[in-house]
């Protein structure tokens, strides 16, 4: 392992948790995307490019699934960054909390998925979906209070960026060069597992994110009790 990637402070850890996030995007997306009609449920600017082109006439292309995507997402941005606005930046108790809801509620989600609910009527599929973009908002606004560089969880494009244009070849120095290289990385892989998850059933890729975002936000949460420990063992000395 990179020892840019070795969890031996809190920050390092933050990056680890936030690629296995991105990952789990990689994920969502493509279940959403290839399972609920052409809607990404993380990256919103793929529905921004979908609804305009659909708003153009474009033929096939989904109008009302990426709206309510994007609204969702809004909503749960905006949940997050008002629950963390008195929060300085980095790890705590409502960082757990706000990452371990979205787990839950994709694990919920992915339990009415295994019903079929999305085969009811064209309303539960959309509730599906907003339900799911309001999670990953919630999850995209948290990284962002979290500010662990370049590594958003929900885009890469500005990672791209930021590869290339501080690369030896653009003159610069390469740095943070493995971490954006990685969440690159793993968005693409995340997204290939999405679409071998959605041969299986369109719920199981969905659970699988909820158990991740569970996951990383008991990791977080012990990290984060730990990092305490040790700042009151070093004031007491």
């Amino acid at each position: 392992m990179p020892n840019a990637l070795k969890p031996h402070d809190p920050a390092k850890m933050h990056l680890i948790l936030m690629l296995v996030l991105t990952f789990s995007t990689g994920i969502i997306d493509a279940v959403g995307y290839l399972g609920l009609d052409r809607v990404f449920t993380g990256n919103m600017t793929g529905n921004v490019v979908i609804l305009g082109m659909a708003l153009m006439g474009a033929d096939g292309l989904p109008v009302l699934g990426p709206s309510v995507a994007l609204v969702g997402f809004v909503l749960g941005a905006a949940i997050a960054g008002r629950v963390l606005k008195q929060e300085s930046a980095g790890w705590s108790r409502r960082t757990t909390v706000l990452i371990a809801v979205v787990g839950i509620c994709l694990a919920l989600t992915s339990i009415a998925l295994f019903s079929g609910v999305q085969h009811v009527s064209q309303g539960a599929a959309l509730s599906v979906t907003g339900f799911i973009a309001a999670a990953m908002g919630l999850q995209a606004a948290t990284a962002r209070h979290l500010a662990v560089k370049d590594v958003t969880t929900v885009v890469v494009t500005s990672t791209l960026t930021g590869l290339a244009a501080d690369s030896p070849l653009g003159g610069g120095s390469g740095k943070y060069w493995e971490r954006r290289l990685l969440a690159v990385a793993l968005i693409l892989i995340g997204a290939a597992a999405g679409a071998a998850f959605l041969q299986v059933h369109i719920g199981l890729g969905v659970l699988f994110t909820g158990v991740l975002a569970i996951g990383v936000a008991l990791v977080g949460e012990r990290s984060r009790q730990q990092a305490e420990k040790a700042k009151d063992l070093v004031d007491a000395s």
